[in-house]
């Protein structure tokens, strides 16, 4: 009697209710992150990343790419999607002809090795999906790194710096 009720009041059916009694049960709340919520931490040479989410469940991994000056990272290949979006400076990889510049939005399919390279230093928003494998000038695999390894990262850049870890960042 008592769903008869909600079904009506609402103008949900039965089965809309149900789906939604689901998600207030086992949904994941949403994330809300401020400017000083999380910390740019060194990477690779003069490039620092601030993480935002930490999804290990998807080994996702969300960051804003900081290079301050000239510069970039080694040779590299994704086993996984990337989406990034320039929000200041620009920036390219070395074996293609385009330079991403502030708006612009990029889609990296998985595969190919690149190097990302920047003149001028760049903030980029960077969706990375899977893991990364960095390559030497001759091809061969040096380091892997996936979510996890990023998120080691952090946790030890705030254990040596006596920052809190945001824990919310990790889900």
């Amino acid at each position: 009697m008592e769903s008869q009720i909600l079904t009506a009041a609402s103008g949900m059916s039965a089965d809309e209710l149900r789906i939604l009694g689901r998600h207030e049960q086992f949904g994941v709340p949403d994330l809300y992150i401020n400017e000083a919520d999380s910390l740019y931490h060194p990477w690779v040479g003069d490039v620092w990343l601030k993480p935002l989410r930490f999804d290990v469940r998807n080994n996702l991994y969300v960051t804003i790419l900081w290079s301050k000056g000239p510069g970039g990272l080694g040779r590299h290949r994704h086993r996984g999607p990337v989406s990034a979006f320039t929000l200041e400076g620009s920036w390219r990889y070395e074996e293609y002809d385009w330079v991403a510049r502030t708006g612009d939005f990029v889609q990296e399919n998985p595969g190919v090795i690149h190097t990302l390279t920047s003149d001028t230093g760049t903030k980029t928003l960077f969706f990375v999906g899977g893991s990364l494998e960095f390559y030497d000038d001759d091809d061969n695999l040096e380091n892997i790194m996936d979510v996890f390894s990023f998120l080691d990262l952090y946790i030890n850049y705030c254990g040596e710096t006596g920052q809190a870890v945001n824990k919310s960042l990790i889900f």
